[in-house]
C-alpha cells in the first residue's frame, strides 16, 4: 500500500510539473501562433483519453466521437454569438430570413448553463445511445458501425440547417467574451492555461476510474464480458456510465478547440475526423492515457509540420507513419516502451487478464497437480 502511494504522488508530481512547463516555460519559447496550435492540440489530447477510456480500457472502439465532440463546441459557439447588442440577431441568421431568435437558441444567453451544455448534452446522448445498444448486448464491430452511422447523421443534420447553424459553413467570427476580444492574444493565452488545466484534471479522471477495482471490472469487461456477466456483474450499467463519461470528456474538448479555432462545422461531426481520433491513440498506446496524450501531440505536429514542408505529398508521409506503428509498434509508442520495462511513473504492473481459461496459470496448476 506504501509502495502504490508513492507511485501515485509521484505521479501527481510528474503531471503538476508538466502542466507547470506548459504555462510558464513554454509561451516563452513558442510564438503567438504556434502556442495556438499547441493549445488545440492539447484540447484533442483531452477526447483522445476519453476514447482511450473506452477503447483502451473497456473493449468499445468508437467511430463517432465526432459528434459529442462537435455539440460541445457548438454549444459554446452558440453562446459566442450571442454576444451582439440586445435585440440584434447572430449575424448568419439575417442572410436566411431569420427575424426571431430560435427559442432553443435562448438558454446560450446564459454562460453557467453554456458550460452545462456542454458537459451535460453530449454525456446525456453518448448514455442514451450507450443505454440503447448495450442493453442489445450488442458490441464489437456492431458498435462500431452504429457510431459511424450516427456521425452521418448528425453530420447532414447540422450541415442542413443553414438558418439555424450557418450550415457547412458553421459558427464562426467570435467577437467577445465577457468583455474581452476572443481573438486577442492575451484572451487566447487563458484559454491556453484553461486547456492545460482542464487535461490535466481530465486525465486525474481517467486515472481514477482506471485503478482499483473499478478499473479491473473495466479491464474484464475489454476482455471476456460473458465471465463478467456469469461472476454476478451487469456490463451494461458499467458500459453506459464510461461511455457516458468519454462522450462528456468529448464534449469539453470540442468547446475547448472551438474558442482557440475560431470556428466550429459539421466537419468536427466527420467519419474521417472521429477515425483519425482512434488513430491518435492507437499510434500512443492503447490502455495507457498518457499514450493518447502522445499519440494526438505527435500525429498532429507530424502533420503539421509534414503540410508546411511537403505540401503536395505530406499525406503520403502521414500514411507510412501510421503503417509503420502498426507493423512495428501495435501497441503503440508508451506500450512499446512499458514492454522494455521503460515506465513514466514506475507504477507496478496492472493486473494480468486472460482470454481463456487455459491461459490462467492458476488453473494450469491446478490440473497438474490434480488428484494429488
Amino acid at each position: 500500500m506504501r509502495k502504490k502511494r508513492g507511485g501515485l504522488l509521484i505521479e501527481v508530481g510528474v503531471v503538476v510539473t508538466i502542466a507547470l512547463f506548459l504555462i510558464i516555460i513554454v509561451p516563452l519559447l513558442l510564438t503567438e501562433f504556434r502556442l495556438n496550435l499547441l493549445g488545440r492540440f492539447l484540447s484533442l489530447a483531452i477526447v483522445a483519453l476519453g476514447i482511450d477510456l473506452i477503447w483502451g480500457y473497456t473493449g468499445l472502439l468508437s467511430l463517432g466521437h465526432g459528434i459529442f465532440f462537435g455539440l460541445g463546441g457548438y454549444a459554446i459557439a452558440m453562446y459566442l454569438k450571442l454576444q451582439v447588442p440586445t435585440g440584434e440577431l447572430p449575424d448568419f441568421m439575417s442572410l436566411y430570413g431569420v427575424t426571431e431568435l430560435p427559442a432553443f437558441w435562448k438558454p446560450f444567453y446564459s454562460f453557467p448553463l453554456t458550460v452545462a451544455f456542454v458537459v451535460i448534452i453530449p454525456g446525456l446522448l453518448a448514455g442514451l445511445l450507450g443505454y440503447l445498444v448495450f442493453r442489445n448486448r450488442l458490441k464489437g464491430v456492431y458498435f462500431s458501425i452504429l457510431t459511424q452511422a450516427g456521425t452521418i447523421v448528425f453530420f447532414n443534420f447540422f450541415n442542413g440547417q443553414q438558418q439555424f447553424f450557418n450550415g457547412t459553413n458553421g459558427l464562426i467570427d467570435f467577437t467577445t467574451l465577457f468583455g474581452a476580444t476572443v481573438s486577442d492574444a492575451k484572451t487566447q493565452f487563458v484559454f491556453y492555461m484553461l486547456t492545460v488545466l482542464f487535461l490535466a484534471a481530465t486525465y486525474g479522471v481517467c486515472r481514477w476510474l482506471t485503478i482499483g477495482r473499478f478499473g479491473r471490472l473495466l479491464i474484464a469487461i475489454r476482455d471476456d464480458e460473458s465471465r463478467v456477466r456469469f461472476s454476478g456483474y451487469d456490463p451494461t450499467d458499467f458500459k453506459v456510465l464510461v461511455f457516458a463519461v468519454s462522450g462528456a470528456i468529448a464534449g469539453i474538448a470540442g468547446a475547448f478547440y472551438t474558442i482557440q479555432s475560431g470556428s466550429i462545422s459539421p466537419r468536427a461531426m466527420d467519419i474521417a475526423f472521429s477515425i483519425e481520433m482512434v488513430i491518435w491513440v492507437a499510434v500512443g498506446g492503447r490502455a495507457t492515457l498518457v499514450g493518447a496524450i502522445v499519440g494526438t501531440l505527435l500525429v498532429n505536429y507530424a502533420r503539421t509540420f509534414l503540410s508546411e514542408q511537403f505540401a503536395e505529398i505530406w499525406l503520403f508521409f502521414q500514411g507510412a507513419l501510421f503503417l509503420i506503428v502498426v507493423t512495428v509498434l501495435p501497441d503503440g509508442i508508451v506500450g512499446w516502451l512499458r514492454s522494455q520495462n521503460i515506465s513514466l511513473f514506475h507504477r507496478r504492473q496492472q493486473i494480468a487478464t486472460y482470454p481463456t481459461l487455459e491461459e490462467d496459470p492458476e488453473v494450469q496448476h491446478e490440473r497438474e497437480n490434480i488428484g494429488n
